[in-house]
């Protein structure tokens, strides 16, 4: 017997083991606002994002000295505007023009060179930090998981959140999300140091030039910067939090309004997948409201967006007015009347606390983008977290139906097995379709039958996990290759030669092999295009018909070789002699192949023609599966 602490030790290695064997997406780091903002500083390109960062707050540092040099200058000039006429040691044309070039120079110094280089660094930031995200993200979804697949399957796209268990729009959270977000961010970074920064050059400058302050003995010299410090202190935060107030509105808005773009252009793009089926039921009416429908919730958020977003335009300028004439200058009024500061030093300080107070006014002035960055940054976030729950599809497809398949693999030679497989759909109790136990022998071929809506096809999706909801056992062959064919074939905009050969890389295969292949198959008068994508602008998607589309597919088979091989419906597209020649094909160049079958027209293999291919059928009626030989399942339809 094992004791308590054996027992223990067991389950901790089985549970490490198991978190071991767990799945993690290349965007596992980014389902929190920070984990997602420091992903790209800790990641292996961590030299290219701190060299730019430290490049940016060197900028940001002499930014904030040139803002000294230039309060200091500008009271320089004003003491010698003010001393033009003095009748003992007037100011001389010469020194006052001097002043006067030397401020005019701190001020394109500090705009046109520090922050326009500062300006291009962001902006080089923003590009790479953008590119990296978008390159994790694409990782992300289109791995060998199908990530992409099993998030469309489970509602993500879907109108509305309300309609999914997953987030929306996918195209506008890898697109517009990603890119405001980084920007954003940056933006904030930028701020903040400008904060800091100023603090200590301002800050720093402001206690240097202070003075002593009537009724404030005690603060010595430093009475003016305190009282300046103080009007800071007290002006700036609560302003700041009357802005956050605003800035939270502002972030509501913002994330319904992106939604609502997104759910109206997610209807623009299925228009336009569906656009035949449109026409030909002459559809255009009932189009047009689901359209207005959803613009009208875009022009609804809109228009409150406006409302807020003009009342915190009016705060901001009334901030920025009180700030620079009054805020600025009220602390210095008092040492300048009893003449313990000089025109000069007055003026010099009041420029400095306007510094000041504009770089701790930049939450102010930033609160929209803020608000915009935390918004996009949700948006991120939320579908990082959808991509990693993905990584274990059945636990996230038991979000919306029970999920419980267990994939195995045997010898070769032992063949495809399923045991207990049951089907269903999302939220129903009941299975459509059952098969008790299914053999398919190493080399067998077997065709399925039944009625449209059957679940032939879904029998497939779930032998290959790409099924959601149901339970049961399938046990695959081990070490060999496996190629789905379906019936809609879809094709990339990329070269031939890659569409052949995918999914392999198309430098795996000569182009001789790949040539061969589309002979086979009765494509050769493509034979000499294998490194265009397509003809005269158009990619090959536009350019083949269906039935050369299932002949490329049948290239792919003849190239690939693969040991277990699913048709849906791969032949739909072809007449009864080319069905024929299809699958003879594929019996020369794969005699070794498990085929499975769908097909819609089973009448050159009902009249002999094709029978003597298949080696057993696969009947589903009445949502159960079974499977009989080739020659059973002829009788019977006789």
């Amino acid at each position: 017997m094992r004791s308590n602490a054996q027992r223990t030790a067991a389950l901790v290695r089985w549970t490490f083991g198991r978190e071991r064997l767990r799945r993690t997406s290349p965007v596992a780091s980014m389902r929190s606002f920070w984990g997602l903002l420091l992903a790209y500083w800790l990641s292996e390109r961590w030299r290219e994002a701190w060299g730019l960062t430290f490049l940016i707050l060197l900028l940001t540092g002499l930014s904030a000295q040139a803002s000294v040099w230039f309060a200091l200058t500008s009271g320089e000039l004003v003491n010698r505007i003010a001393n033009f006429h003095h009748p003992t040691v007037p100011t001389t044309p010469w020194s006052l023009l001097t002043t006067a070039a030397t401020l005019a120079a701190i001020a394109i110094t500090r705009d046109a060179g520090f922050t326009a280089v500062r300006h291009f660094f962001s902006t080089t930031l923003h590009r790479k930090w953008r590119q990296w995200l978008d390159d994790r993200f694409n990782q992300a979804l289109l791995d060998s998981n199908h990530t992409h697949f099993h998030l469309l399957q489970n509602g993500f796209g879907a109108a509305s959140e309300a309609e999914a268990s997953s987030p929306d729009n996918i195209d506008q959270r890898m697109q517009e999300a990603i890119k405001g977000m980084t920007g954003g961010a940056i933006g904030l970074g930028v701020g903040i140091a400008g904060v800091v920064l100023s603090l200590g050059f301002v800050g720093l400058k402001l206690i240097e030039t202070s003075s002593t302050v009537r009724g404030l003995d005690l603060l010595g010299s430093y009475g003016s910067a305190c009282l300046t410090f103080l009007a800071i202190a007290i002006y700036v935060p609560l302003n700041t939090f009357l802005a956050a107030k605003l800035g939270r509105v502002l972030q509501g808005l913002s994330i319904r309004i992106q939604s609502a773009e997104g759910s109206y252009r997610s209807e623009l793009n299925q228009l336009l997948h569906r656009s035949f089926h449109v026409a030909v039921i002459n559809g255009e009416p009932a189009q047009k409201v689901v359209n207005r429908s959803r613009y009208r919730e875009i022009d609804r958020t809109w228009a409150s967006l406006n409302r807020v977003t003009a009342g915190f335009m009016g705060f901001e300028l009334v901030h920025n007015f009180i700030g620079s004439r009054i805020v600025a200058y009220a602390p210095g009024l008092l040492p300048y009347v009893d003449k313990t500061i000089s025109l000069q030093d007055y003026v010099t300080g009041a420029e400095l606390a306007t510094a000041l107070i504009n770089e701790c006014s930049w939450f102010i002035h930033a609160m929209p983008d803020i608000a915009t960055l935390r918004a996009d940054a949700r948006r991120i976030t939320e579908l990082a977290q959808a991509i990693e729950s993905v990584q274990q599809p059945q636990d996230y497809y038991a979000r919306s139906g029970p999920s419980a398949f267990e994939y195995k693999t045997q010898d070769a030679a032992r063949g495809l097995t399923i045991h207990s497989l049951e089907l269903l759909h999302a939220g129903d109790a009941n299975p459509f379709l059952t098969a008790d136990k299914l053999h398919f022998r190493p080399g067998e071929w077997t065709l399925v039958v039944g009625d449209s809506g059957s679940g032939k096809t879904s029998l497939l999706k779930a032998i290959n996990a790409l099924w959601a909801h149901g339970r049961g056992t399938i046990i695959t062959p081990g070490k060999v290759r496996s190629l789905y064919a379906a019936q809609d074939v879809k094709l990339q905009g990329v070269c031939l030669k890659e569409l052949v050969c995918l999914p392999d890389e198309a430098e795996t295969h000569t182009d001789a092999a790949a040539v061969a292949a589309l002979e086979e198959a009765g494509l050769e008068e493509f034979a000499g295009e294998l490194s265009k994508d397509g003809r005269d602008g158009q990619t090959w998607d536009k350019l083949l018909s269906g039935g050369e589309k299932q002949k490329l597919v049948l290239a792919k088979i003849i190239l690939l070789k693969p040991g277990l091989l699913f048709l849906d419906e791969a032949t739909s597209a072809l007449d009864s002699q080319a069905v024929q020649a299809f699958h003879r094909s594929i019996k020369d160049h794969c005699p070794e192949a498990t085929a499975i079958a769908i097909t819609h027209d089973t009448s050159s293999i009902q009249s002999g023609s094709d029978a003597d291919l298949f080696d057993s059928v696969l009947t589903i009626d009445n949502g159960i599966a079974n499977k009989a030989p080739m020659a059973a399942w002829r009788d019977a339809q006789e």
